[in-house]
């Protein structure tokens, strides 16, 4: 995915859905449409055509913390800027892999990770990242404590109908 020509245009009624949704991601559309005052079949469609286009996407969330996984860190990496993307690529296919993100600053990609715990974390370090060919260096951030995490954005003012 590129940071190009990605925004679907959204007009008021698929405001509202998004509303509806991040207030209760299992709202049935029935429901939604009533309080749009619009049939189940178009919120539907909303929400088809926003969840494949990459607007709209409808998952069960959990914390990493919560479940077993007791540390997540975030890996700045500097990596060979002539297989950026296939060095991302081949990052990314790793499970502890949770988000990646090539940036043009001094570490040019950026891996978060959760891990069951620091003798994990390191494995993880010394057997997959640095045996990815074009790793140069890397430091990583160990996260001691998240004091804020969304995953509910509303679109940018300037994007308003």
């Amino acid at each position: 995915m590129t940071i190009v020509d990605r925004d679907l245009p959204l007009d008021n009624a698929d405001r509202a859905i998004i509303q509806a949704l991040k207030s209760d991601a299992r709202m049935p559309f029935s429901q939604i449409a009533e309080q749009l005052g619009v049939s189940p079949g178009m919120v539907r469609q909303r929400v088809q055509r926003m969840t494949e286009s990459g607007v709209l996407q409808l998952v069960a969330v959990t914390n990493p913390l919560k479940i077993g996984y007791h540390t997540m860190a975030l890996i700045g990496v500097k990596a060979d800027g002539n297989r950026l993307q296939e060095i991302a690529r081949e990052i990314s296919a790793f499970e502890e892999v949770i988000y990646l993100t090539i940036c043009s600053a001094a570490y040019n990609l950026l891996v978060e990770v959760t891990c069951l715990d620091n003798g994990h974390l390191l494995t993880f370090l010394t057997e997959k990242l640095y045996g990815v060919e074009g790793v140069r260096d890397s430091e990583t951030f160990i996260y001691l404590d998240i004091v804020k995490e969304i995953y509910t954005w509303d679109p940018p003012a300037h994007l308003e109908p």
